[in-house]
């Protein structure tokens, strides 16, 4: 007859090996739940940081579909050191114009970006007929100045609805690159320009901060406006690509300096929160399959074709992919 062993002997033996298992599962739960409390955390703080501005009118009238973004590019040099004025070649000028203006349109039709030539005639509310670039600095007036009216002459002249507002000045342009450790672009032309302290050749290659820079800044080329406001398309695609890529999403030493240099140097809406700055990022890189384009003109970049411009408009009102015949250089 074979021995009997104690069932007591044997039962603990069972009970440690189902529990080890259950350990290491509490074990990593409760890594991850630090983890998401640490990214949350780290979220909501950022967010707090954000500088906001009250861009957005409160009494609009503008209606559309999908989401409108309105994006900015300030030729304000107020931040910037001595030594940085000298690096960049940006000068001394106090102007407080709008370098780049942009709108991004995202919805069921996909994804388009359309750049407005700083030089457009447009109607400013409160001020009559000027340059667009000139609505950002503009003051007294019913409307006063500042990105609302700058807002109020984005809408009056497209008839689009602006959802959401981000601005970005020079040295924005020079921290976030340096966060993402440069932005990969595919330059067609070879540029040298002292005036923006760029000399750059052909080809695919990685932009430090300074050749981002002049290269979104540069008119040195036989396209002038409209060759700039094209560069400024491309590398504002690349870059928010790179700042929303996994290599730079998933590395901590990355991620960290980025999200602090982009709540320092953005500026958003006052209702603007860093989750639509992640919707921005996402709708920018769908630009692979949708269209970038310049606000048709019909004599350089002062005057609209505004039969081609109201088609550009109406269909993005509409949420529906533009027709070929009104898309601008």
């Amino acid at each position: 007859m074979p021995p009997a062993y104690p069932r007591a002997a044997i039962r603990p033996r069972q009970s440690v090996t189902r529990r080890r298992p259950r350990r290491l599962v509490r074990r990593i739960l409760a890594v991850v739940a630090v983890l998401l409390l640490a990214v949350v955390g780290f979220g909501v703080y950022i967010d707090t940081t954000l500088n906001r501005v009250a861009a957005l009118p409160a009494d609009s009238t503008a209606t559309s579909s999908g989401t409108n973004w309105l994006i900015v590019g300030s030729d304000s040099r107020q931040n910037l050191s001595d030594e940085e004025k000298d690096k960049y070649a940006t000068g001394d000028d106090t102007s407080q114009l709008t370098d780049t203006i942009m709108l991004l349109h995202s919805g069921a039709s996909g994804t388009v970006l359309v750049s407005i030539p700083r030089d457009s005639m447009v109607d400013i509310p409160g001020h009559g007929r000027a340059k667009i670039n000139s609505a950002y600095g503009r003051g007294g007036g019913p409307d006063g100045g500042g990105p609302e009216l700058l807002v109020r002459t984005i809408e009056g002249a497209t008839g689009l609805h602006i959802d959401h507002y981000a601005e970005i000045g020079f040295l924005g342009i020079v921290n976030v690159v340096d966060a993402v450790g440069g932005v990969d672009l595919c330059v067609p032309e070879a540029i040298e320009d002292p005036k923006a302290a760029l000399d750059i050749q052909a080809g695919c290659q990685t932009l430090d901060e300074a050749t981002a820079l002049g290269y979104v800044r540069t008119r040195a080329t036989a396209t002038s406006d409209f060759g700039r406001v094209e560069r400024q398309r491309a590398f504002l695609s690349a870059l928010l690509s790179k700042v929303t890529s996994p290599a730079v999403l998933a590395n901590p030493f990355r991620v960290v300096p980025l999200a602090n240099d982009l709540s320092g140097s953005i500026t958003v809406d006052s209702g603007d929160h860093i989750w639509n700055l992640a919707q921005l990022g996402l709708a920018m890189r769908g630009l692979g399959e949708g269209i970038s384009t310049t606000v048709p003109v019909r004599d350089g970049v002062v005057n609209w074709d505004r039969e081609r411009a109201l088609a550009l408009f109406e269909a993005l009102q509409n949420d529906q992919r533009p027709p070929e015949n009104a898309l601008g250089p």
